[in-house]
């Protein structure tokens, strides 16, 4: 690699002068280290190197350490500079105690600045993190991480506990670092492994199909899978986002989803860790949030629907601007306009909001702008066609099929709907995963043959309109299915959803396909005595029969509070609706 010029200051501050120059210059260039010796050879770490010469001094990862005297939050930083160097010495020390490439390393640790520099050591090193959400429940989790048959576990103290409640799922683990203070257990810690001096660290030749990392789906719909990312994904991933959302290396990022905090130091970005739970979006803290974007300047902001929705509300009792902030993404879950319109308030005039749309298997797949969705395609919305998730980002092949519940071995362009008709998403593109970890069961359900590559079926029903937008209707896995046909849980729920006293809805069926009774499970705005439930049965019944999608649904239960998923706090458990229901 090109050692000498990390270490010629002389080089460093040619470069720097032409950091202006290289921020206009074509996504490929900067995803690529130039010492590559082929195409094929890829690793999204040579980016944080090469932001390390054009903007050693920039704070690549801002962290709230805590309070000082005056209880004003005190933040410490890694400059890109330091991030780099830093990996290298955990790559270095890492890679003598038998953390090697291909060697498949848990890694639990908290957003920090320790996340940062172990994952990024990981990618030199050309080792697979597996990464799980901790929200999924602690049998589901070491379930989990068991399956991807770890040798390598890195995790804070809390996390190795795991190993003596459940041991016999980390039978396959050979090394193990605690990141933080070491107890009773065996092992290295993190400050042991750290090799110093700084010496640069010649990062793995590793090819664009090799496994990076491991990374597991919630299964919020059915079991949590790890899904297996090659650094050729990574690498489109970031080319992509760049590209789509036009950012430029003199931003600020605030990401309330760690996975997502990943791709700002190769985008150039500084990342700035909010202090919230990113496991409890919608338990955030609205005021720690705005702090973070107002004294941080902020322009950049990755957050949940749950999340704006916080924020939003928050906004209306108390009234606050944003003004650095000029970008947020939203993901997760359908945004509805409600929670678009609360939150644009925050926003300065040039201020947008983009809710793009994919899944851990493929990320990102479509998008759209807020302005659209508020002046085009909401009041289609509320008259049950579905939610507008956008246009396909550029190089992403978008085809709807027929529903079938059945495997698809190869793909057929007979298997597509025509326009306007309901059908199963499916993604091919450079973003999209081709296969689970050691499930081929679900690799034959989820993926189909399409010349040298798989095509992704996301599981989501959805149509295209005539503008080559499409437009989400549900899950697959919880449309119900009458002797009268199909059911799709956001159109129906859209009706429902026209009620004021309506927070939200959840379509589900009671019963077996073909013979299941819908019924519409409602989240009011607020539950109390002075509310007439009967009342408002009676009116949304009314509601379902005026529509000719809704007329078959005649029965309304009220529920407190809808079970929703760990990592976004916005997608309902319908399947657990539909137990309590039934």
């Amino acid at each position: 690699m090109d050692n000498q010029e990390t270490k010629d200051p002389r080089e460093t501050a040619d470069i720097q002068k032409t950091a202006e120059s290289l921020e206009t210059a074509d996504t490929e260039e900067l995803v690529h280290e130039p010492a590559a010796k082929a195409k094929d050879i890829v690793n999204v770490s040579h980016l944080l190197r090469k932001m390390a010469r054009i903007q050693p001094y920039k704070r690549a990862v801002v962290f709230p350490a805590g309070w000082d005297e005056n209880g004003r939050v005190a933040y410490t930083h890694l400059t890109f500079q330091q991030l780099n160097q830093e990996s290298d010495c955990l790559a270095h020390g890492l890679e003598k105690i038998g953390v090697r490439r291909g060697v498949r390393t848990i890694l639990m640790v908290r957003p920090s600045l320790e996340f940062f520099s172990l994952t990024f050591a990981l990618f030199k090193i050309g080792a697979v993190p597996v990464m799980v959400d901790p929200g999924m429940g602690v049998k589901r989790m070491v379930r989990c991480l068991s399956e991807s048959r770890p040798e390598a576990f890195i995790g804070i103290p809390k996390a190795h506990l795991m190993r003596f409640v459940y041991p016999r799922f980390f039978k396959t683990v050979k090394t193990w670092v605690t990141v933080g203070k070491r107890y009773f257990w065996s092992g290295h810690t993190l400050d042991g492994v750290r090799e110093e001096p700084w010496k640069p660290y010649e990062i793995s030749e590793t090819l664009r199909d090799e496994t990076a990392a491991v990374l597991f789906t919630t299964g919020s719909t059915g079991p949590a899978k790890g899904v297996v990312y090659t650094h050729g994904m990574f690498d489109a991933q970031v080319r992509l986002i760049k590209s789509h959302f036009l950012i430029t290396m003199n931003e600020v990022d605030l990401p309330t989803f760690p996975l997502f905090a990943l791709f700002d130091p190769a985008l150039g970005m500084t990342a700035v860790i909010p202090d919230m739970d990113p496991t409890r979006p919608a338990d955030a803290d609205p005021e720690k949030i705005i702090e973070a974007i107002l004294y941080q300047g902020v322009t950049n902001m990755f957050a949940s629907p749950a999340l704006l929705n916080r924020l939003g509300r928050y906004q209306k009792t108390t009234p606050v601007k944003l003004p650095s902030l000029k970008r947020v993404i939203s993901a997760g879950a359908p945004v509805s306009t409600s929670i678009i319109e609360n939150f644009s308030g925050m926003l300065p005039e040039d201020g947008e909001i983009h809710t793009p749309y994919g899944a851990t298997e493929a990320m990102p797949v479509v998008s759209i702008n807020a302005r659209e969705i508020l002046t085009e395609t909401r009041k289609f919305t509320e008259q049950g066609f579905g939610v507008c998730i956008g246009r396909p980002f550029k190089e992403m092949d978008v085809k709807i099929i027929k529903i079938t519940d059945d495997p698809i071995e190869t793909w057929s362009d007979d298997l597509t709907v025509a326009d306007g008709d309901i059908g199963e998403i499916t993604a091919k593109g450079d973003v999209v995963s081709q296969q689970y970890f050691d499930k081929p069961k679900f690799d034959a359900l989820t993926k189909i043959k399409d010349g040298d590559v798989y095509r992704h079926r996301m599981g989501d029903l959805g149509w295209m309109d005539n503008k080559g937008r499409i437009w989400f209707c549900g899950r697959k896995s919880q449309r119900v299915i009458t002797p009268k046909g199909g059911l799709y849980t956001i159109p129906c729920e859209a009706i429902f959803n026209n009620h004021p006293e309506v927070r939200r809805s959840a379509l589900v069926g009671v019963g077996t396909p073909p013979n299941q009774k819908p019924i519409i499970c409602i989240e009011l705005e607020r539950d109390d005595e002075s509310i007439n439930k009967e009342q408002i049965r009676k009116e949304l019944i009314n509601i379902a029969a005026r529509n000719e999608m809704t007329r078959e649904i005649t029965t309304v239960l009220f529920h407190k509070s809808f079970p929703v998923d760990i990592r976004h706090n916005s997608k309902i458990f319908r399947e657990q609706l539909a137990l309590w229901a039934k």
